[in-house]
């Protein structure tokens, strides 16, 4: 028996897709409608906090105008949670920096402005802060900030019906920046509510719903996306040095290492394939595309991640257009990756710091070295006050991958415990262990877990699997880099040359190679002869003229401190025990020393990257044999 059928004539001209495909497509979305996953669904807490219920409502509202007429904005969003004693540096560092020159359309410095207006400064915010356990950053991006002018307005409504939806009203502070192709706004929202509590916002609202706000916001503003915008937009994407959203739906297109481009059997579609094609010529150009066929291409492999460092690249090159505005940077950048190409350690002075990731503070350091060549160095996330400053003298190596004492502890209790940890098996496995000592361990396993690398049952078990310390090793060189940063001097060469102290050209300088190195030494030579200083020829081999540099240079910052505070200084020997509050960080030509002080004294001790966490706090130090011993309330102290 034969089944009758009916055929039916397509649409004329239709070239592109085969029925079968057609086909295809509509049965998976028929399958995806209908099928339901029998297993028990994971709870993901994506909807507990305030704005659940909003995110819910607006993602299941109806659309007044179809999702491609709508302004596109772009909200990145990043939870800070305060480290432990340090909480206030680490917020005082981002503000000072989405503060910094540059940013605004005149080149200056940002204004930070609130609801009332334009804020003088943030002291008063940060002392609000004291305390929270977290803040919440936010940039938010329109792709057509431009003509919205003054961005101001436009930040206060999103705020506005962010307290709507989250039904409580928020403490915050904004900086408008201009210094890149798109203006966007930095937002630092308090951690606590209106009544004081911690301030809970839902998974769902962060990730989706802030982002449709602010685009039913700048919508009403500038109105619909019209069909030339649309169309500009998509064409500007084509030879960008970057990753763009035409790349994204090559990458969704592509099969394996390769992707086909088949015309559109409508004009709508027609010039989306045309720029995608556009788009992919643009790829063979910069070496990440090859012709494989007609319409089809071959790519190159991690094709979209070599796009995202020229992007990284592009803003780098902005930012050190808008620091030196009255120079123009060298188009010759290099990325330093110890170990390839023979890269094993740099040496020279810092160009410029800037962002990799300006929500999580993230930095690059643009090094020129001794020979004229500049690096971008990827310094990961460091301590507030801990970034080399311009000028400063650094020797960039790779650092090894270690385990952190406290992963090696969990690790030995959990292979002790079949796999697991908890904090009675701590106390059983080391009864000896501090409160504090065994807190920690709980602080680092919940940043572990909520970087996906463990998890925790509700009775307060952690399943530790096999492979932890190599993930752990990994979570840290993401976070951290794998480069070494060791400021060799504090001081930039052109300073150094006149200074009268000891400085590191008069030591380890003098024997490193390199053109600007070599003048920079003639011109030391050549003050010190001035001054009448120099007999020997060479500063290094006189222990008499280094012990009297470094005593003169001494002497005189202590007597400008005394000046100005009003305060006597004491110098520590062996056996002295000194307690004030660390006041500030000052860089001599011998080196970094942090000042300490208290009502009546002050003194100068060696300064450590450590100590920056409890700048502002007060600290117990001791002179001893082997250094300088320091020690924060009750607890272990650091001794170099």
């Amino acid at each position: 028996m034969t089944d009758e059928f009916e055929p039916r004539l397509g649409r004329i001209r239709d070239r592109a897709r085969r029925g079968d495909q057609r086909f295809a497509k509509q049965l998976k979305k028929a399958s995806a409608r209908l099928g339901r996953k029998t297993g028990k669904a994971r709870f993901s807490g994506a909807g507990i906090g305030r704005g659940g219920a909003s995110a819910r409502s607006i993602e299941m509202r109806t659309q007044h105008l179809p999702r491609f007429r709508m302004r596109r904005v772009i909200v990145k969003t990043h939870v800070s949670r305060a480290p432990r004693g340090r909480g206030a540096g680490a917020l005082k560092a981002h503000l000072g920096y989405i503060q910094r020159d540059g940013v605004e359309r005149d080149g200056s410095g940002g204004q930070i402005y609130t609801r009332e207006g334009l804020a003088p400064d943030a002291n008063a915010f940060v002392e609000r802060c004291e305390g929270d356990r977290h803040q919440f950053r936010l940039i938010v991006s329109a792709e057509d900030a431009g003509q919205l002018g003054d961005l101001k307005d436009t930040t206060r409504a999103v705020m506005a019906q962010m307290e709507s939806d989250l039904g409580t009203r928020l403490d915050w502070l904004a900086v408008d920046h201009h210094n890149t192709g798109h203006p966007h706004t930095h937002i630092v929202i308090r951690g606590k509510d209106a009544d004081g509590k911690d301030l809970v916002i839902a998974p769902d609202y962060i990730r989706q719903g802030l982002a449709s706000r602010a685009q039913d916001i700048v919508t009403q503003r500038l109105g619909p996306r019209r069909d030339l915008e649309i169309a500009q937009a998509r064409q500007t994407e084509v030879t960008r040095e970057r990753f763009t959203g035409l790349d994204r739906s090559i990458l969704a297109k592509a099969s394996e290492a390769s992707v086909r481009i088949n015309e559109g059997h409508e004009p709508l579609g027609r010039f989306e394939e045309a720029l995608l094609r556009a788009r992919l010529r643009h790829l063979e150009v910069l070496g990440l595309a090859e012709p494989a066929g007609m319409n089809a291409w071959a790519l190159k492999p991690d094709w979209e991640t070599t796009l995202k460092a020229l992007g990284q690249r592009g803003d780098i090159l902005k930012a050190l257009a808008a620091k030196n505005r009255d120079s123009v940077p060298d188009q010759n950048l290099r990325r330093f990756e110890p170990g390839a190409r023979g890269q094993e350690r740099l040496l020279g002075s810092v160009v410029a710091s800037v962002p990799e990731d300006e929500l999580r503070d993230r930095r690059s350091l643009v090094v020129e070295d001794f020979h004229g060549t500049r690096w971008i160095v990827d310094i990961g996330l460091r301590e507030p006050g801990t970034i080399p400053p311009d000028g400063a003298v650094v020797e960039i190596t790779s650092r090894p991958p270690r385990l952190r004492e406290i992963d090696a502890s969990i690790l030995s209790i959990a292979e002790q415990s079949g796999g697991v940890y908890s904090g009675a098996l701590h106390i059983d496995a080391d009864p000896t262990a501090t409160p504090a000592w065994r807190q920690g361990h709980l602080r680092r396993l919940e940043a572990l877990r909520r970087a996906g690398i463990l998890e925790r049952t509700v009775d307060g078990v952690w399943h530790v699997p096999k492979d932890f310390a190599g993930r752990a090793v990994d979570y840290d060189t993401a976070r951290t880099g794998r480069i070494d940063v060791q400021v060799r001097s504090w001081l930039p060469l052109t300073e150094q040359t006149r200074h009268v102290g000891l400085t590191w050209l008069d030591t380890d300088g003098a024997n490193e190679p390199g053109a600007r190195l070599a003048t920079a030494s003639q011109a030391r030579l050549a003050f010190l002869g001035d001054k009448g200083w120099l007999e020997g020829g060479v500063v290094e081999a006189d222990q008499i003229l280094r012990d009297r540099l470094r005593v003169m240079e001494w002497r005189r910052i202590v007597s400008v401190l005394s000046a100005s505070t009003g305060r006597a200084a004491i110098e520590l020997v062996q056996g002295d025990r000194f307690e004030g509050r660390f006041e500030k960080a000052v860089d001599l030509g011998q080196g970094r020393f942090a000042v300490v002080g208290n009502a009546k004294e002050f003194a100068l001790v060696p300064w450590r990257s450590e100590m920056e966490r409890h700048r502002g706090r007060d600290m117990a130090f001791k002179r001893t044999a082997s250094g300088v011993s320091w020690t924060i309330g009750i607890g272990r102290g650091w001794e170099r």
